[in-house]
């Protein structure tokens, strides 16, 4: 098949790839966080200039455009690759209206902090979604996006950042390494890290440090899960940590990979390259390391099984990406072991039906919802809020949606 060299010849390859500017980083300072006292937190707001935000928005246009010749360089110029990179454009043009208005927001809302430092890794930064008046310690949610293991970036997050931020929840979205910058291994230690920040430090922002819910989807929903199951089998073991799971009071995986054996034939025929995939996973021997549903039968995780929190998976049915079988399995395995878990099975949606175009259109959006009520389900107060709340406004016309649907190349 195209483009399936050896992994040696791979990775000798994407060492010679440049890495991003260090112009990039020294812009992405730390930004401080105001003072916990006694009285109403004060909202954040960001202090730069105008100019100093049209370089902040060249800079993630450069990181983007890298993240896109890494991905062409790694998997090739086959006519496989360049059909799906064209549907890519197409699939992009198609969704503008809606992209600009997130992008706009993403840029210049004072609610948006971009870039706080979580470590000291390339990419180690993650996005915070502020709501617009801090009264009281709010809900958070840690979210992990997806992109293959190759092109994952934090604002990937944005439009879920906006939208539950404007139901009084914090919203964290962690950037990690992608490959070839970092293998699987190096994206959970990333995670891992980027949810101990928020876990310490949430509160100096608003955010309760005891109402954090976790969320990945696709990829992100592959590593998030691996982190966690991770780190309760850490504590199980007595070992030190810096974050816990009971920190965490949910678990929602959004369409994701659970199961990588399972998955290696089937990723594959989609155009990720058994070579590259494993480069990815750092060998086959890995993939069962790297694998939720596989970690939690093995028998020196029985105790660590008991300290998972309840995990809510959603997968459409129609999902070619990632068929719903991976959600199901990892449920069904959840439940043998113990495990308080559930999968909401959406009829006919596709992989980004959930995460992308339903948003986009605005209006009631069940997945939306279900995650809102879960969240608020003990604050009568803000549920009645958002019973009150205006219906979400549509970011792109359904014609348009629709023919990208069509073309999507995921």
């Amino acid at each position: 098949m195209e483009n399936q060299g050896d992994t040696a010849h791979l990775l000798a390859r994407v060492s010679t790839l440049p890495t991003l500017p260090s112009i990039l980083y020294n812009y992405q300072r730390r930004r401080k966080p105001w003072s916990k006292t006694k009285s109403t937190p004060p909202i954040i707001y960001n202090q730069g200039s105008f100019s100093r935000e049209i370089g902040h928005a060249a800079a993630e246009t450069y990181l983007i455009t890298g993240l896109s010749f890494k991905l062409l360089s790694c998997l090739g110029l086959g006519y496989r690759w360049i059909t799906r990179f064209l549907g890519l454009a197409l699939y992009a043009m198609l969704l503008m209206p809606g992209f600009i208005q997130v992008a706009f927001y993403y840029f210049f809302s004072p609610l948006v902090q971009r870039s706080v430092v979580y470590g000291d890794q390339p990419r180690n930064r993650l996005d915070l979604y502020l709501p617009a008046k801090i009264d009281s310690p709010k809900p958070v949610v840690v979210f992990v996006t997806g992109g293959a293991w190759i092109i994952g970036y934090k604002a990937w997050g944005s439009l879920l950042g906006k939208q539950l931020s404007e139901h009084d929840i914090i919203v964290a979205c962690i950037d990690y390494r992608n490959f070839p910058q970092g293998t699987i291994g190096d994206m959970v230690e990333d995670v891992s890290q980027g949810i101990s920040f928020v876990c310490s430090s949430i509160a100096d922002y608003g955010g309760d440090p005891n109402r954090i819910y976790l969320t990945g989807q696709s990829a992100g929903a592959h590593i998030s899960s691996c982190v966690l199951v991770k780190q309760a089998i850490k504590e199980s073991r007595g070992e030190t940590v810096s974050w816990s799971t009971s920190q965490i009071k949910a678990f929602f995986g959004l369409s994701g990979a659970y199961n990588l054996p399972n998955l290696v034939d089937h990723f594959n025929n989609r155009g990720l390259y058994r070579s590259i995939f494993l480069s990815i996973m750092e060998g086959e021997e890995s993939l069962q390391k790297f694998s939720p549903e596989i970690m939690v039968q093995d028998w020196s995780s029985k105790a660590a099984v008991h300290l998972l929190p309840h995990i809510i998976l959603f997968h459409g049915s129609s999902d070619s990406s990632i068929p719903y079988d991976s959600s199901k399995a990892f449920v069904d395995t959840l439940h043998r072991v113990g495990v308080q878990a559930e999968l909401i099975l959406y009829d006919g949606k596709t992989h980004l039906d959930l995460f992308l175009h339903d948003p986009l259109r605005g209006g009631k959006d069940d997945l939306f919802d279900y995650i809102v009520a879960y969240i608020h389900a003990n604050d009568k107060e803000a549920l009645a809020k958002d019973d009150m709340a205006p219906p979400r406004k549509r970011l792109a016309p359904e014609i348009l949606i629709k023919l990208a649907r069509r073309i999507s190349p995921f």
